[in-house]
């Protein structure tokens, strides 16, 4: 009796054994996926707009001036309205929330912003009791195929699971990661390892002209990303640039996008000719044609952040290197445009970690990072001549207005009074 019953449990936990061990191969191995938490597309898009009272601000952007008011961009957040018609003594009006914006401009009391790839408009008309107008969905180029909110940070995770996802109708708001036993089978099906073919869509890699400010068109800084000129309204996005006709302000048309040969970054008219900076080159387009910019040329640098102004024959270049921007020197690159087809380096002036820059006359601004402000005679371009020299300031960015300048720092904006070839400290405004 006592055999049987060995003999039994041996039978049994040989086969047991056994089952786990195909179990184990069917199952595969364990893997981190990253499943989207999602809402609902249209209401997240919604709810992305809305004008309240004024808040802190989170982190600087770029400044924006219209009329007697000066925009402050909150990154990805929106922008912070002020009223400048006193600019010693400045006053926070509201904060227009614009989540998953990058920039905005301004022409007969029409703010055109982005927001989550969508083309937003509202009438400004009057400022403390500003007016939603139009959305267009889909009329500004996304990095992602899919919305995402501005403050969601990517999971470390082995694969991303889209499979119950639908990006038409949904918006991604969060991220559920767990572990999971995942065969050979399903790792090719659902995620397409192995497959040759599969395009992962989604990884885990995740300027102005220097005329004052009129009451028909706003100003913005040379980080500016959107650019209106006469009846035609250019946006760069990571690598194209978006163009509407505004002729109607109300409704504007949606025009064909023009591709740059690279990553672009900020936008600048001289005229008929737009000067885009991007993180490998400047790319310069004739707009004779204003609704069909025409590539001419490019100026090739190595790869770092780059806004640029241009006065005349020259292109002022900041470029921002040895960091996330890229491994070039930081400085001044001052380029030889009067050959448009052929741009020509003119003169490299080092520099610490320079942004924004601006110029009146034969004074050119300098935003030099945690170097501060530097005021700068380029009278002689290939001999400029350090006028002055504001420290102890962080700074990012520049609007060279008729009376004053502008210039916005870590969570502070600067304003300063032209003297003959200096400036004189005017007023500074925390935004804290």
């Amino acid at each position: 009796m006592k055999k049987n019953l060995y003999l039994g449990l041996l039978i049994a936990f040989v086969s047991l054994v056994s089952c786990s061990d195909d179990k184990d191969d069917v199952q595969g191995k364990e893997y981190l996926v990253a499943t989207p938490i999602t809402a609902n597309l249209q209401e997240f898009k919604e709810e992305a707009v809305a004008v309240t009272e004024p808040v802190p601000i989170s982190e600087s952007g770029k400044i924006y001036a219209y009329q007697d008011y000066v925009f402050v961009n909150d990154v990805n957040r929106g922008f912070h309205v002020i009223d400048n018609s006193n600019p010693v003594n400045p006053e926070a009006i509201s904060f227009i929330k614009l989540e998953g914006n990058y920039d905005i401009s301004i022409k007969q009391d029409r703010l055109y912003a982005d927001s989550y790839g969508d083309l937003v408009i509202m009438d400004i008309s009057d400022i403390n009791k500003i007016q939603m107008v139009k959305r267009i969905e889909g009329a500004i180029y996304q990095q992602f195929w899919c919305t995402v909110g501005f403050d969601v940070d990517w999971p470390q995770a082995d694969f991303y699971d889209y499979e119950d996802f639908d990006a038409s109708q949904e918006a991604i708001v969060g991220w559920e990661v767990k572990e999971q036993l995942l065969s050979e089978e399903e790792l090719k099906t659902k995620f397409g390892v192995g497959d040759t073919n599969i395009d992962i869509a989604l990884s885990n890699s995740g300027a102005e002209s220097t005329s004052p400010t009129s009451g028909d068109t706003g100003q913005g800084g040379s980080l500016a990303r959107f650019k209106i000129v006469a009846d035609y309204l250019y946006a760069v996005e990571w690598s194209s640039i978006s163009i509407f006709d505004i002729t109607d302000l109300d409704n504007p048309k949606v025009l064909e996008d023009v591709y740059a040969n690279g990553t672009i970054e900020t936008i600048y008219n001289q005229g008929d000719v737009l000067f885009v900076g991007g993180t490998q080159g400047m790319y310069i387009y004739d707009i004779s044609s204003p609704d069909k910019p025409e590539f001419v040329s490019e100026f090739v640098h190595g790869t770092a952040c780059d806004p640029v102004v241009v006065d005349g024959d020259y292109a002022f270049v900041t470029l921002r290197g040895e960091n996330s921007c890229g491994n070039t020197e930081s400085g001044l690159y001052i380029v030889n445009v009067s050959n448009l087809t052929n741009p020509e380096l003119e003169k490299f002036y080092p520099l610490e970690g320079p942004y924004g820059i601006g110029f009146k006359g034969d004074n050119l601004f300098v935003c030099d990072g945690d170097a501060g402000l530097k005021v700068y005679d380029k009278t002689n371009v290939n001999d400029l001549q350090l006028v002055n020299h504001f420290k102890d300031i962080i700074t990012y960015d520049v609007i060279p207005l008729k009376n004053s300048l502008l210039m916005i720092g870590d969570k502070v904006l600067y304003q300063y009074l032209y003297l003959d070839n200096d400036l004189r400290l005017l007023s500074t405004f925390s935004l804290k």
